[in-house]
């Protein structure tokens, strides 16, 4: 039986299809999910994750990056000690941060596979389109939890569900490594689940505050 990957519920409904995969609905969180079955396996997914050409010298990807930058760096206090979760091969963000001031590490499952930096706390954690990439989405959540200190700050970015004919019709899903869709609804459940505050930045960046 299928159930949600990230609060385990078991009223999971129909949510849309498409030729290539099969997409569902958390009837408690709210989050649209692809089977278990229809993920791609390891290999497959670097290879896509491969074509990705981020470079920290693009300008343009600098300003997309700077979505998220602003407001965080507006909420930490100088010199934090941050970590970039799914930096991916060309780490941009954390060096936005370092030329702010701040202490940065980095992890990424294929290229930054360095488990020494999840063994400290933080004041704050990013992760930028790597949500919707998540295989079990709430065993990371926790894992960043853990790792923020009190008070501390994840931030996020990742394209929201919005209803079911803009889902039909939109690219985001069509990417094979996106697995798991969040929507305002998903977020506010996580916040209040775990006792988090939240702040919703335009359309898809996403602010939470570790309470305790």
């Amino acid at each position: 039986m299928e159930t949600c990957p990230l609060c385990s519920a078991l009223s999971i409904q129909h949510y849309h299809s498409d030729k290539k995969r099969d997409y569902l609905q958390c009837q408690e969180c709210q989050l649209v999910f692809v089977p278990r079955q229809q993920r791609l396996n390891a290999d497959a997914e670097k290879e896509i994750y491969d074509l990705h050409l981020n470079d920290p010298n693009d300008s343009g990807y600098r300003r997309f990056l700077s979505r998220i930058v602003s407001p965080l760096a507006q909420r930490i206090s100088p010199q934090s000690k941050g970590l970039d979760f799914g930096c991916g091969p060309g780490p941009t963000l954390s060096l936005m941060f370092e030329e702010q001031g701040h202490l940065m590490s980095l992890y990424d499952l294929y290229y930054y596979p360095e488990l020494s930096v999840l063994n400290y706390q933080y004041d704050f954690i990013t992760a930028t389109e790597v949500i919707e990439h998540l295989y079990e989405p709430n065993t990371v959540w926790q894992q960043w939890l853990s790792l923020l200190k009190p008070s501390g700050w994840l931030g996020l970015m990742t394209k929201l569900v919005i209803d079911v004919e803009a889902f039909a019709n939109w690219h985001y899903k069509n990417d094979q490594t996106h697995v798991v869709f969040f929507s305002r609804a998903t977020f506010i459940y996580l916040a209040q689940r775990d006792n988090l505050e939240i702040e919703f930045i335009g359309n898809d960046v996403i602010l939470l505050r570790k309470l305790t």
